[in-house]
């Protein structure tokens, strides 16, 4: 039995055509289901729905074989269990430092409210700042409004959420996709059939990235 973990949301939603074109569907309607386990149309392949935090950890102590997630919660997670064999090129965005706008010039010692702890501390780190960092996980944007931060860490897309809490981007942390990750252990005893999905997953991101360079190119 193959066991595939993958973030609930917008990643699950952009995974599931990949899935397709590599003969994976999920029995189960993934608009209107509710079960976090589920069959899929091949008798030895299932698919865990979790929270984004949760993939890594069920991949690398084995309860799944193979997982989908962001690299922001695989930079978070820092699991030494996982094999990362393929970015796949979807829910892509970007991890920025966000200040109030006029206040763009960060203190010396800048306090840094964000969910991303590691990545933040590493960030400001390589730049020689001592940076005081806040942790939370939502409403980030009204860190800098109310007094409690000089500045933020989050992901950002088209940036509108940012423009409307007057906010603007003072620095770029990294940019961010899904990616599959492995579990190493699977990946050494279930070796032929872990490689013949990682294949049929890489021809299909390849088949969508040729797909969309060719509707750029015809526009």
């Amino acid at each position: 039995m193959l066991t595939i973990a993958i973030s609930k949301g917008r990643i699950y939603r952009e995974a599931l055509p990949l899935l397709d074109a590599a003969g994976i569907r999920p029995n189960d309607d993934p608009d209107t289901s509710r079960k976090l386990l589920l069959d899929t149309n091949l008798a030895d392949v299932r698919l865990l729905v979790l929270r984004a935090r949760d993939v890594p950890t069920f991949v690398e102590h084995g309860a799944a074989d193979a997982g989908i997630a962001g690299k922001d919660v695989l930079l978070e997670h820092g699991g030494g269990g996982l094999y990362e064999p393929l970015d796949l090129g979807i829910a892509r965005c970007r991890m920025v430092v966000a200040a109030r706008r006029g206040c763009e010039s960060l203190p010396r010692r800048p306090r840094v409210a964000t969910k991303y702890v590691v990545s933040t501390r590493r960030y400001f780190a390589q730049k020689s700042v001592q940076a005081e960092i806040i942790e939370l996980y939502g409403s980030m944007e009204l860190a800098p409004l109310v007094g409690l931060a000089d500045c933020i860490v989050d992901l950002v897309d088209t940036g509108g959420t940012l423009a409307a809490n007057d906010l603007v981007e003072v620095g770029d942390v990294c940019p961010i996709s899904s990616r599959l990750v492995v579990n190493r252990a699977s990946m050494k005893m279930k070796h032929e059939r872990m490689k013949a999905f990682i294949d049929s997953l890489a021809d299909a991101v390849s088949n969508v990235s040729a797909q969309g360079a060719g509707r750029a190119r015809a526009s």
